[in-house]
């Protein structure tokens, strides 16, 4: 069984920086890799980033790209998600997601995620 808790979420102004982290247990099988969607009020689930276990290989959305850093510790089991210049627009419940076995592809529309965490609230404020 797989488990993913988020925590750090909260209610930051524009412009502010926030740190999610990510607690992984449970067993992996194959390759392994780890990220984060958000939903917004009245949108579809987006993917924003992902890191494989594998090769640290990374992939985000276009518009977080240059905003947002995604990264492990192993030893921790834990990944994090770094967030600089929030902006509104990125208020949303962010999802700690995961997934394993096969190879996939590491793009918005390829990324197939397995485990979902509980969610965790971030508001960003203008």
């Amino acid at each position: 069984q797989v488990q993913l808790v988020e925590s750090g979420g909260g209610l930051v102004q524009a412009g502010d920086s926030l740190r999610l982290s990510c607690a992984v247990n449970g067993r992996f099988g194959g390759f392994i890799y780890v990220g984060w969607f958000r939903q917004a009020p009245g949108k579809e689930r987006e993917f924003v980033p992902v890191v494989s276990w594998t090769d640290d290989t990374t992939q985000y959305v276009d518009s977080v790209k240059g905003r947002f850093t995604i990264s492990r510790d192993n030893a921790k089991s834990t990944v994090y998600l770094q967030m600089n210049s929030l902006r509104p627009e990125d208020t949303a419940v962010y999802y700690c997601v995961a997934a394993d076995g096969v190879r996939q592809v590491l793009s918005a529309s390829g990324f197939r995620p397995r485990y979902w965490g509980q969610g965790t609230q971030v508001t960003v404020s203008s």
